[in-house]
């Protein structure tokens, strides 16, 4: 019998024991006794936390583990740890939440204001319970943003350097850079990162170390952006000052490939100076790489199988590299469902394309995936589950995702009875503060965060994470057990 199974009856019996004492004569008091096992825990699981094989294989019912033909082995990293999820509330609207961390744990979350005010900064410290706008802001009018005009809102920590890099884009034409070398308490002025203009729309940047020493800062920084057009492709352009100034946007693509798509997901920089990013090619969802710091790229199918959603995420292919330079990739398929792969040998060949939706999701939308330490992942989604009314956000951690039958360790930051959204289509649509695009993160400690917005409460800016939960670096412990949020850290 599986674990949920186990409990539920046995709280079934809780309940109904007293009514029968009567007849018994006198009260007998039941003990709860779990078998011996890997999902022994000593804490009852919450009804968001899910244990599961690709698929939505539920791990705790060995019955539909059998039925699966699946021979787990769940020791070493594919060792099940306790997880429960949580989130807490920033305080602040936003748009298309992108979030960094840098090594001091400080979390930096973007709150867009629109024409006038910009994007703002806002600073979360305490692991979420605490959160500060530091802007940047204005010289002479101290309470608006340097940048007055921000239509889509970028922050990126540099995880090489800690420095923080905001972007914002202006009118779909002109780039602008500011950062910050102390966790937010300066900012440089604004910087121009335009290349030339064409339609500018939906940017990412990332940054990789300067391995080849081509440059005159510890890292190299490449942005990427939508054109909307097959012939134009997505453009990129790279720094190799740190952002201060910027190479001429060129083609993100192999010059001379055709392209299917002038849309792609955000950027994603390896320690081995490689640097990635998600776009569809022709034959399906597709990973392109540069070797020499996004001057040049070349286009790796993933799954010619597996294809994308046809919705508004039929470009979002989110991508990222592990602590040993392997590539994971995730995206929306056909059946709006999460799927995930991965790519040992830098994106040239990819294993096989795995579902990884928790059990009871039926839909999903907005993909996005960090890696840490070699084989650790973290995916984020938000979901329909069945039965349910609105739409949760999930994290999906493997920390064997090289497994043969990896488990996956899944949590609702939000409660069932507290849905981010509450429209019907959420996932396969432009939708609230969502945007077009979450995050998702990893700090130092191993412990993931994910950039939401609850779109019932006013599109308020939220961060997800584990109440405790895996280490997804170092060495494979129990995250420390920090204090729950909720609906009741809400502000707006």
């Amino acid at each position: 019998m599986g674990q949920r199974r186990f409990l539920s009856a046995l709280l079934v019996l809780a309940v109904i024991m007293p009514l029968f004492s009567g007849c018994f004569g006198s009260e007998e008091v039941v003990n709860e006794i779990i078998e011996d096992g890997p999902f022994s825990f000593s804490e009852p699981l919450p009804m968001e936390t899910f244990y599961h094989y690709a698929g939505g294989i539920n791990a705790l019912n060995q019955s539909a583990v059998n039925a699966a033909n699946i021979t787990a082995n769940l020791t070493g990293n594919n060792t099940p740890f306790y997880a429960n999820g949580t989130y807490f509330g920033i305080g602040f609207t936003t748009f298309e939440p992108t979030l960094g961390i840098t090594s001091t744990g400080s979390m930096f979350f973007t709150n867009y204001r629109g024409t006038g005010d910009g994007t703002h900064i806002i600073k979360g410290t305490n692991y979420g319970q605490d959160w500060e706008d530091v802007g940047p802001f204005n010289p002479v009018f101290p309470t608006t943003g340097q940048v007055p005009s921000s239509n889509d809102p970028y922050v990126y920590v540099d995880k090489w350097t800690d420095r923080i890099v905001k972007f914002d884009m202006h009118a779909l034409t002109a780039m602008f850079v500011e950062y910050s070398d102390d966790d937010g308490s300066s900012w440089s002025l604004p910087l121009s990162a335009e290349g030339y203009y064409s339609t500018q729309d939906h940017q990412s940047i990332a940054s990789m170390p300067d391995v080849n020493g081509i440059g005159f800062h510890e890292s190299i920084y490449v942005f990427c952006i939508n054109t909307g057009s097959s012939a134009l492709g997505p453009q990129c352009s790279r720094s190799l000052n740190g952002g201060v100034t910027w190479d001429i946007q060129r083609p993100g693509y192999p010059i001379g490939e055709p392209q299917c798509s002038g849309l792609h997901g955000h950027v994603a920089g390896g320690s081995d100076g490689s640097v990635y990013r998600g776009n569809p090619s022709c034959e399906g969802p597709a990973v392109y790489r540069s070797l020499d710091g996004g001057y040049t790229w070349t286009e790796h199918t993933i799954s010619t199988t597996v294809g994308m959603q046809d919705g508004w995420h039929n470009h979002e292919v989110a991508v990222a590299v592990d602590e040993g330079g392997n590539v994971h990739a995730t995206w929306i398929a056909t059946d709006n469902m999460p799927y995930y792969a991965y790519s040992r040998d830098q994106g040239e060949t990819w294993s096989e394309a795995m579902m990884i939706a928790a059990p009871g999701v039926n839909q999903t939308g907005f993909p996005t995936i960090f890696a840490g330490d070699e084989g650790r992942v973290a995916l984020g989604y938000i979901g329909l589950q069945e039965g349910k009314s609105g739409w949760n956000g999930y994290m999906a951690v493997l920390t064997d995702a090289f497994n043969e039958y990896p488990l996956i360790t899944s949590v609702s930051v939000n409660l069932f009875e507290d849905p981010l959204d509450i429209s019907e289509d959420c996932g396969n649509v432009r939708c609230g503060g969502f945007g077009d695009f979450i995050d998702i993160e990893i700090d130092d400690e191993g412990r993931p965060w994910i950039a939401l917005a609850h779109n019932v409460q006013g599109q308020e800016g939220i961060v997800g994470t584990f109440v405790t939960g895996p280490s997804l670096y170092g060495n494979l412990t129990q995250l420390e057990v920090i204090e729950a949020g909720g609906n009741s850290t809400l502000s707006l």
